[in-house]
């Protein structure tokens, strides 16, 4: 198929609603969606019951087969089999990796044999403009029914599996935004054409950002500093460095208390171990040395557990104050209190997910254990980069907190995150889309592992 290029400021945004993941990808780009709007193919208006029914099952048993993975003995086991499905290769040796894997073929299965997806990329033709789209899924629908405009897929993860890619790659007319180096060069090995793969970085908040000086993010990161780094180890090492990265915002007074936000997956798996957090920081919340955020997202169920436990705690009296649980009614409301939330966070607990990227926005991660192939990989990534390191036992989190804070471990971590991860990946793919190449601003070095 012939496109005729334009130069578009705004594009069809299209996510699904499973988990975060792709939700979060997507919510940056609403400035640049067709009537700020993000569609999610798996719940519009108009969905058929057929197409809807194929997605809700596909979301169940994933959000299923994560709790169930903490069933003694058999989740392990049963969890190894799912992830065989959507195991990320071995990128060494670098070799021919386009042969189709089974994931790949079972939605394809869908879309060839069922018409999934035929309603949603027609109701899309109706106004033809650009289509990018946070899972790969969609689109497959979308080059499968001859989409008439510029298909582009913003993968979510510092690796990708087999199944990003099409079933004939070498001749698919998708484009690729990659998050980073590693996905890019990923993209080549599965068969991916180089001319249809821009290297953007992953999408942030431009609430967080501040436009591209990054005014916002880099006073944010100096007040953390502050926080970071209690004996001056670090910023008194690196003065030169960081005041040359942020300018006058560099260590100015104290803004608040020592933050921790602690965030629990879409599934709400992992929230024993906020409860753990509290619990062992329980002195210092009473001597107001520290905050917790604890983040439920959607889930009133996560949310009311979380209460629960702090009052059975005894700590009912900080709720509200020095112990905090952000909870909204639906995700674009979520992420809109998670990204304030993030403004006076000094340290991201959780684990490996999307959230890796926004160490970007200079924060320090602490990892809880990976769920997945894709989630191993993203937790090597931040090691690698040195701004994310595994949790140590959380039943202790007060004598190893304090000994990586006195050491200015944190501080540095945060400026390696502002450093070396990709900052500029909303404006980037807004360039993209407006075919303005020559103005995409990213770096290279210290994005691949």
């Amino acid at each position: 198929m012939k496109l005729k290029p334009k130069n578009h400021k705004k594009a069809w945004v299209v996510a699904v609603d499973m988990g975060y993941g792709h939700q979060r990808a997507a919510e940056p780009l609403r400035v640049m969606a067709y009537k700020g709007r993000v569609i999610n193919a798996n719940n519009y208006p108009g969905i058929p019951d057929r197409d809807k029914k194929i997605w809700i099952n596909s979301r169940e048993f994933y959000e299923w087969i994560s709790k169930f993975k903490k069933t003694p003995l058999i989740g392990e086991i049963v969890w190894d089999w799912f992830d065989r499905f959507q195991t990320i290769p071995k990128f060494y040796p670098k070799r021919d990796l386009s042969k189709p894997n089974d994931q790949l073929k079972y939605f394809m299965h869908y879309i060839v044999k069922d018409n999934w997806g035929k309603h949603l990329i027609s109701k899309l033709e109706e106004k033809p403009m650009p289509l990018i789209t946070t899972f790969f899924v969609v689109a497959f629908m979308a080059e499968y029914y001859n989409y008439s405009q510029e298909i582009y897929c913003l993968a979510t993860d510092t690796d990708i599996s087999r199944t990003w890619a099409s079933l004939n790659p070498a001749q698919s007319r998708i484009n690729y935004f990659a998050p980073n180096y590693r996905v890019e060069e990923r993209l080549k090995l599965y068969g991916i054409r180089p001319e249809k793969i821009y290297l953007t970085g992953f999408p942030l908040p431009t609430e967080n950002l501040g436009g591209p000086k990054l005014k916002i993010l880099k006073e944010d990161l100096g007040h953390r500093l502050y926080n970071l780094d209690p004996q001056k180890k670090y910023v008194t090492a690196y003065k030169d460095t960081i005041r040359e990265q942020l300018g006058s915002v560099c260590m100015p007074s104290r803004h608040h208390p020592l933050t921790i936000t602690f965030a629990v997956g879409g599934a709400g798996a992992q929230r024993e171990t906020g409860v753990e957090i509290v619990k062992s920081l329980r002195r210092r919340i009473i001597k107001n040395q520290i905050k917790i955020n604890l983040i439920a997202g959607i889930r009133n169920e996560v949310h009311n557990y979380f209460k629960q436990s702090v009052n059975d705690l005894g700590l009912g009296r900080f709720w509200g104050k020095n112990i905090i649980c952000t909870f909204a009614p639906n995700k674009e409301i979520y992420f809109k209190k998670f990204n304030h939330v993030l403004r006076t966070t000094d340290i991201l607990w959780t684990k490996p997910s999307e959230l890796s990227f926004y160490t970007a926005l200079g924060l320090p991660l602490i990892m809880t254990p990976p769920i997945g192939s894709q989630e191993d990989f993203n937790r090597k990534w931040l090691k690698t980069i040195g701004s994310g390191t595994d949790q140590e036992d959380v039943r202790y989190t007060d004598q190893w907190l304090y000994d990586w804070l006195d050491s200015g471990w944190f501080a540095e971590a945060a400026m390696e995150g502002f450093l070396e991860a990709p900052k500029f990946g909303t404006y980037n793919i807004a360039k993209v889309i407006a075919h303005k190449y020559e103005e995409v601003k990213i770096k290279r070095m210290f994005l691949q592992y």
